[in-house]
C-alpha cells in the first residue's frame, strides 16, 4: 500500500507505511526523556510480567507500558485506577497497529518530588540544629504511656491488641487526632502537649502505613516541636519498616510500626513475674542457706571445747601467759646485759675522752718537751757563735778598712755636703778641675780641690 497526495505538484516523494512509521518512531525518539502527568487507568499486568495501562487527562490517553526487568524499580506504590502519576520515560511506536505508546522507566505519584526535595531541606536544617542528637532513656516499668493516634485507626487497635498479649488493662491514656490531612498537624502537636500535662511517663505517636503525602503531618514543623518540648521521652511507630519520617529522627526511640512501639513501651506481665518468681526462688534459696550456714556454725560453736570446758580456756590463757612473762624475763634480762655492757664501754671511752686525762698527757708532754728543749737550745746557739765567728773572720778579712791600715786611701767624689760621699775615683779622666773630692785614709777624711788631671797613659 502506498500514500500518495493527488493535486500538489510539490508533494514530497511517495512512502510506504513502513517508511513512515519508521519516520515518525525517528522523530519520537529525538524527542529523548520526557515527563508525562496524567491519571492511571485500566492496569493490567501481563503473563509475561510486563505492565500495561493507559494515562489520560480530560481530553487525551496515552498507553503506558513498564517492561518486566524495570518493574521493580519504576513503580514504589501500588497502580490503581485514578491516581495522579508522572510518569517519565521514551516514546515508542508499534508498526503492527500504528499506535505509539510511553515506555516508563519511573513513576512518582504527582507531588511526590517536591515534598521529598522539602523533606531533604528540613532534614538538613533540623540536624544542623541538632534536633536528632537528644536521645534520652526510656522507663522500664512507665505507670502510664501516654498515646496519640487516632482512635479510628488501625494503630491503635494493633497497640492494644499488642497491650493485651502482654499486659492486659496496662494503664495508657489517649490523646486523639487524626494522624492524615491539612489540619493533623497540629493536632498532633496539641495531642502531645495534653498528655505532657496528664502526668504520662512516655509518649508514643503511632500511626499505620501509607503514601508519603499520607505521612507528611509527621514532618511538619509543629510535631517537630512538640516532641522536642516534650517532657518526656517520646517514642514513634509511623508507617511500616522502611518508612522514615522527620517524627522518627526528632523522636527519642524509634519503633518500626505501631505494634512494635508497644512491645518497647509495655512489659511483658509474664516475663516480668517469671523473673520475680525467679529473683523470690533464688532470694528464699539465699535465706535458706544462710540459715543452714548459721546453724552450722552455731552447732560447732555449742561442740567446741571453749563452751564445753571453760576452764580449760582459763588454763590455756594462763599457760600462754606464763610462757609470756618467762620469755619478757629472759627478754628484759638480755637487754639489761646489753644495756650494762654499752654503758661500761661507753664509761672507758669517756673516761679516755676526759678533759683532765687529756690535759695531764699535755702536761706531760710539755715537760719531756721542755727537758729536750734546753740542750737543744745550747747546741743552737753555740752553732750560730761558731759560724758567726768565722763569718766575722772573713767579714773582716774583706774589709776596705783593713785596707786602709796598710797605706791604701778610697777617693770619692763630693756629693751634697762637705760630710757626704760619692762615687769612687776610678778614671781621671773623667774629673774636672776645681772640683771638690774627699779621700777617705785610716784615720780620717782629707778634702781637696783638683787643680789638675793627667790621665793614665795610654787612655784615649
Amino acid at each position: 500500500m502506498a500514500l500518495t497526495l493527488p493535486f500538489d505538484d510539490a508533494a514530497p516523494r511517495v512512502l510506504t507505511v513502513t517508511e513512515l512509521t519508521r519516520r515518525v518512531q525517528g522523530l519520537l525518539a529525538n524527542l529523548g526523556r520526557v515527563a508525562v502527568r496524567g491519571e492511571i487507568s485500566r492496569v493490567l499486568t501481563a503473563a509475561s510480567g510486563h505492565v500495561y495501562f493507559d494515562l489520560k487527562d480530560l481530553d487525551s490517553k496515552i498507553a503506558c507500558t513498564i517492561w518486566k526487568s524495570q518493574v521493580p524499580h519504576a513503580a514504589r506504590f501500588e497502580l490503581k485506577e485514578g491516581v495522579a502519576v508522572i510518569a517519565h520515560g521514551k516514546l515508542d511506536v508499534y508498526g503492527p497497529r500504528g499506535t505509539y505508546s510511553l515506555i516508563v522507566q519511573r513513576l512518582e505519584q504527582e507531588g511526590v518530588g517536591a515534598l521529598l526535595v522539602e523533606f531533604e531541606r528540613l532534614k538538613q536544617e533540623l540536624a544542623a540544629k541538632g534536633w536528632f542528637d537528644r536521645k534520652r532513656p526510656l522507663p522500664a516499668m512507665p505507670a502510664r504511656v501516654g498515646v496519640v493516634t487516632s482512635r479510628d485507626g488501625a494503630a491503635l487497635q494493633d497497640f492494644l491488641r499488642t497491650r493485651t498479649l502482654r499486659w492486659p488493662l496496662y494503664p495508657l491514656v489517649l490523646a486523639h487526632s487524626p494522624v492524615q490531612g491539612k489540619t493533623a498537624a497540629a493536632e498532633l502537636a496539641r495531642a502531645i502537649e495534653r498528655l505532657n500535662r496528664a502526668d504520662v511517663d512516655v509518649i508514643a505517636l503511632v500511626r499505620g502505613g501509607g503514601s508519603l503525602e499520607d505521612l507528611w503531618c509527621f514532618n511538619e514543623l509543629p510535631v517537630l516541636e512538640a516532641i522536642r518540648n516534650s517532657r518526656v521521652p517520646v517514642v514513634t511507630g509511623v508507617g511500616h519498616e522502611v518508612d522514615t519520617t522527620l517524627a522518627d529522627l526528632v523522636a527519642d526511640h524509634r519503633a518500626h510500626t505501631p505494634t512494635d512501639a508497644a512491645q518497647t513501651l509495655i512489659p511483658e506481665r509474664a516475663a516480668l513475674f517469671e523473673r520475680l518468681q525467679r529473683a523470690g526462688n533464688q532470694l528464699l534459696e539465699a535465706i535458706d542457706g544462710q540459715l543452714e550456714e548459721r546453724e552450722r556454725r552455731l552447732g560447732d560453736a555449742a561442740r567446741a571445747r571453749v563452751l564445753a570446758e571453760p576452764e580449760a580456756l582459763l588454763v590455756a590463757r594462763g599457760e600462754t601467759l606464763a610462757h609470756l612473762a618467762a620469755r619478757m624475763t629472759s627478754s628484759l634480762g638480755a637487754k639489761l646485759r646489753s644495756t650494762d655492757a654499752r654503758l661500761e664501754t661507753a664509761h672507758r671511752r669517756l673516761e679516755g675522752a676526759s678533759p683532765r686525762v687529756r690535759v695531764e698527757k699535755l702536761e706531760r708532754r710539755l715537760a719531756e718537751a721542755r727537758g729536750r728543749l734546753a740542750p737543744a737550745l745550747a747546741r743552737l746557739v753555740e752553732l750560730r757563735e761558731r759560724r758567726f765567728a768565722v763569718a766575722g773572720g772573713k767579714l773582716d778579712a774583706l774589709s776596705p778598712l783593713k785596707i786602709l791600715g796598710r797605706g791604701y786611701s778610697i777617693t770619692t767624689r763630693a756629693s751634697g755636703t762637705a760630710t757626704a760621699s760619692g762615687e769612687a775615683v776610678r778614671d781621671a779622666s773623667k774629673l774636672a778641675v776645681g772640683e771638690t773630692l774627699v779621700t777617705r785614709v785610716e784615720k780620717g777624711r782629707v778634702f781637696s780641690k783638683v787643680e789638675r788631671v793627667e790621665p793614665a797613659e795610654g787612655a784615649g
